[in-house]
């Protein structure tokens, strides 16, 4: 542990101290149904919520912290907070602000290089914010001023620097044990939360390994953040979009004792022998596939003992034909106990997933009330631009999911599955599928262009499936949403007031196109693409705006309630510049943060090129999921824009608010490569 002030603060180092100080004295095989419940498992009693924690779908703690990544376990993105209001939020300034990595690091290496987006959301805890730094390290800092109060030590010194960015930490608990848990590279850390010096107890010296696949498949990676339910500790991992082989490694999840971190539980992401679900895979393909991790958050219900997990792709994640079947669990949301692992229950929420459709986003625990009913919900909001929503106790939808006939593979060897689920309510948040209604159509020139570029491709409704990119033919299949979304890890908001959630999403099409494998170097049969972003005419996008948006769904009925367009877009574009068009959206992906009265959003990462910003003339494959500058205040009710400011760089970070000695801070993390990430903390200024 060290203690020092930050370089972009005037504090001494005594008052970081004397900040220390104080802290450290306060203190069975069938083919399943899409829901099923495990016949050995109910579900767990109610118990006590664990310490150190808040219960989920709830406001935030009235204290003003914000204790968890997602502001609760349950994901809400929400604070009751109120200081900032529409009435004053125009007076809303930066406050403070502070670099991806502490000074200390870089006085160890002064060419220390980090990446550039730095992923972070801080929590702030008995008057602490922690997050993991531009190399995955914790630092422990002052929410009211950015000052340093501790960082953590690299294990080996200089030498164990190199390292990547993680989304956040989690905090526990007990009496006077108060602990900071943060997975970096193949660790699992406990540290003191006063202090930052390791929990020696816990693990080996403080750190659990997490290379628990095996040796000769990839090493462990993850960029999520842990979650804590009662005395446990979650983690899910990241796996390479690069498939070399149809075997692979699980993603597994692993579960360990908060106290100790001994190994406490393993789900297997893909059903190995004699477990529920391995008859989704023919011909025992369960046995050598890999891949399905949890490569998004988590969310769980404290008093439930339930863990929520939203299960990715399995290998290879657009061809399948050597692993038919509806492969469970890959693509699902699947419902643990959090003390056993044992699952509860699960929804699949694409078969036999060619799209990398994976459910991207921590789902939304919500109390909602449908048809008079109080219902323990929960939703999972999807790249195709859906929202499912289930009882979050029985895994029961609470509106019906249909079962509908979708578009079947022509490639070699793939067996589609026939139907696909789509939600019956809420309506999608987002254009759906690759068609001529959805081309654009701003003048006739720009519709023509657009449907010459359309027929070098596949085409059709959404689960049009990949296809072979073929010289002198279609180049594949134009896929949209994306396999960004429609939705993406940014995940929504939602009120636990109004029942109101806020979906951001994109409009961005991407060509899914595969070609034969190589047999010198894979024994798959087909392989990815190119994978492109596709261009419009122009430099415009091929599809109809807006190209960012937010859209306010009511959960009580699943109605719409408004959408808008979040950005300005390519309305300067030479091509539509005359026709002097309104707001179209940047397809940026930025968080949502919600609180009393306001919906804070940024515009998402700028992508940059060497020695400046892009120009929305440029090609689409270059600017495409590039955001903005802009970070705005939303009026809750309507979408109108109430606030904004320019900011160096996009919004890289989920936005989080908190209080600090009685004035309430918004606070988020921005950064590119023309500008050096940090945080940037605002307030209200006289």
């Amino acid at each position: 542990m060290k203690i020092r002030k930050s370089p972009a603060n005037s504090r001494t180092y005594t008052l970081a101290v004397m900040a220390a100080a104080i802290l450290l004295l306060t203190a069975c095989d069938s083919q399943p149904e899409e829901v099923a419940s495990e016949s050995t498992n109910t579900t767990p009693a109610i118990a006590d919520v664990a310490p150190g924690s808040t219960s989920p779908g709830t406001p935030q703690d009235p204290a003003g912290e914000w204790a968890f990544y997602g502001g609760n376990n349950g994901a809400n993105k929400y604070s009751a907070l109120d200081q900032i209001d529409a009435s004053n939020v125009n007076r809303l300034e930066a406050s403070w602000r502070r670099p991806a990595l502490d000074q200390y690091y870089t006085d160890l290496n002064p060419d220390q290089r980090f990446s550039a987006n730095l992923i972070a959301a801080p929590i702030v805890k008995n008057g602490v914010g922690y997050y993991p730094n531009g190399v995955g390290l914790v630092e422990a800092f002052n929410p009211g001023t950015g000052e340093t109060i501790w960082v953590q030590e690299p294990p080996g010194g200089a030498d164990g620097l190199p390292g990547a960015p993680t989304r956040g930490v989690a905090y526990w608990s007990e009496g006077e044990d108060r602990r900071i848990l943060v997975q970096r590279g193949t660790y699992l850390y406990a540290l003191n939360a006063d202090t930052g010096e390791s929990i020696l107890s816990f693990g080996n010296q403080g750190r659990t390994d997490l290379q628990l696949m095996p040796a000769e498949f990839e090493r462990y990676r993850w960029g999520g953040a842990p979650v804590v339910v009662r005395d446990v500790v979650i983690v899910g991992q990241s796996m390479s979009d690069t498939f070399s082989n149809k075997e692979a490694a699980r993603g597994d999840v692993h579960a360990f004792d908060v106290r100790t971190g001994e190994l406490r539980w393993t789900y297997n992401t893909i059903p190995q022998e004699g477990q529920f679900g391995t008859a989704t895979w023919q011909d025992r393909s369960w046995s050598y596939t890999g891949h399905a991790p949890v490569w998004a958050l988590f969310s769980a219900d404290e008093e439930l003992g339930m863990v929520y997990m939203p299960i990715s792709s399995a290998t290879n994640d657009m061809y399948g034909g050597h692993r038919i079947g509806d492969n469970l669990f890959s693509q699902s949301l699947v419902a643990v106990d959090a003390e056993t692992g044992d699952r509860i229950w699960h929804y699949q929420m694409v078969h036999h997933g060619l799209w990398d459709y994976d459910p991207p986003a921590a789902p939304i625990l919500m109390d909602i009330t449908v048809d008079g009913e109080e219902i323990k919900a929960i939703t999972q909001i999807t790249k195709q631009a859906f929202a499912f929503v289930f009882n979050r106790e029985t895994g029961e939808p609470v509106w019906e999911i249909e079962e509908r006939q979708v578009a079947q593979s022509d490639v070699p060897g793939e067996v589609t599955s026939p139907t696909q689920p789509f939600p019956t309510n809420p309506a999608p948040f987002d254009t759906q599928g690759a068609t001529v209604d959805n081309l654009i159509d701003f003048t006739p020139e720009l519709r023509a262009e657009a449907l010459e570029i359309f027929e070098n491709y596949v085409t059709g409704p959404l689960f049009t499936p990949p296809s072979i990119a073929v010289e002198g033919g279609t180049q594949g299949t134009i896929q949209l949403p994306g396999s960004q979304g429609g939705a993406d890890v940014q995940g929504a908001a939602f009120d636990p007031d109004t029942g109101i959630l806020y979906v951001p999403s994109i409009t961005s099409p991407f060509v899914a196109d595969i070609l034969p494998g190589d047999p010198e170097v894979t024994n798959l049969t087909y392989v990815k693409g190119s994978r492109r972003w596709v261009a419009g005419p122009q430099g415009l996008p091929l599809f109809k705006p807006p190209y960012g948006r937010v859209t306010a769904i009511d959960m009580n009925t699943g109605e719409h309630l408004w959408m808008v367009p979040n950005g300005v877009g390519p309305v300067d574009n030479p091509a539509i510049a005359h026709l002097e068009l309104d707001k179209l959206g940047v397809p940026g992906r930025p968080s949502p943060l919600l609180t009393k009265s306001l919906l804070f959003m940024g515009e998402g990462q700028t992508n940059q090129r060497p020695g400046g910003r892009i120009p929305f003339d440029m090609p689409v494959e270059i600017a495409t999921n590039s955001g903005g500058f802009m970070f705005r205040a939303y009026d809750k009710t309507n979408g109108d824009v109430i606030w904004e400011t320019e900011l160096e760089a996009g919004t890289t970070g989920a936005p989080i608010t908190y209080t600090h000695d009685g004035e309430q801070f918004i606070m988020v993390a921005i950064g590119d490569r023309v500008h050096s990430p940090e945080f940037v903390a605002f307030k209200l200024q006289d």
